[in-house]
C-alpha cells in the first residue's frame, strides 16, 4: 500500500551515497541481484550521470529526511533507435522499509512517468528467487516474459534469471 508521507523525487548526486547503500543491502541478501561483491559510490558515478533526468531518471524515496528507497529507469540496449520507447526499471528498498509499501510507491511513480520519458514498454530483469519482486511486478500487470535458467552463480548455488515487462501504451 502507498505510503502518504513518502516524498518520491528525481535523485540528486547527494543522494549517490545512499543509493549504494541500499544497493548493497540488496548484494548482501544474494537474492536480489546479481552483483556478488559490493559497489562503491566511486563504481556508480558513471552509472548515475548516465541516467538523464529527462530521459532515464533515478528516482529516490524518501521518509523524514532519508532515502528509504531508489528506482532507476535504464536505456534498452542504447543507440538502436527502434528500442528507444522500450526502458529497463530496477528498485531496491531499504532493509528497515521493506514491505510497507516503498517499492510499490516507487514503481508505481515511474510507470506514471513513463509517458512522458517517451517509454510504452518496461521491463525487469530479476533472479527466479526473487519471489518478493516477482510480486510485486505482478501487481503492476507485468508478466514472465523470459527465463534463463541457471544462469547465476553464487559460490555453486544456481539460480535463473527471469524477465517481467508490461506493455504501457
Amino acid at each position: 500500500m502507498p505510503q502518504d508521507d513518502l516524498n518520491i523525487r528525481i535523485a540528486a548526486e547527494a543522494d549517490l551515497a545512499a543509493i549504494v547503500d541500499i544497493y548493497n543491502q540488496a548484494v548482501a541478501m544474494k537474492s536480489a541481484t546479481a552483483d556478488i561483491s559490493p559497489v562503491t559510490v566511486e563504481s556508480r558515478q558513471a552509472w548515475f550521470k548516465e541516467h538523464d533526468r529527462d530521459r532515464y531518471p533515478v528516482y529516490v524515496a524518501e521518509q523524514n529526511g532519508s532515502v528509504v528507497g531508489w528506482c532507476s529507469i535504464s536505456p534498452y540496449r542504447s543507440g538502436r533507435m527502434a528500442l528507444r520507447h522500450t526502458a529497463e526499471i530496477s528498485y531496491y528498498i531499504d532493509e528497515a522499509h521493506r514491505g510497507v509499501g516503498v517499492g510499490t510507491s516507487l514503481i508505481a511513480h515511474a510507470i506514471d512517468d513513463c509517458p512522458r520519458l517517451s517509454i510504452k514498454t518496461l521491463f525487469a530483469i530479476l533472479l527466479d528467487i526473487n519471489t518478493s519482486s516477482v510480486g510485486i511486478l505482478r501487481k503492476f500487470g507485468f508478466e514472465e516474459w523470459g527465463h534463463m535458467p541457471d544462469v547465476a552463480d553464487f559460490d555453486g548455488n544456481e539460480c535463473g534469471h527471469l524477465y517481467y515487462g508490461v506493455r504501457l501504451s
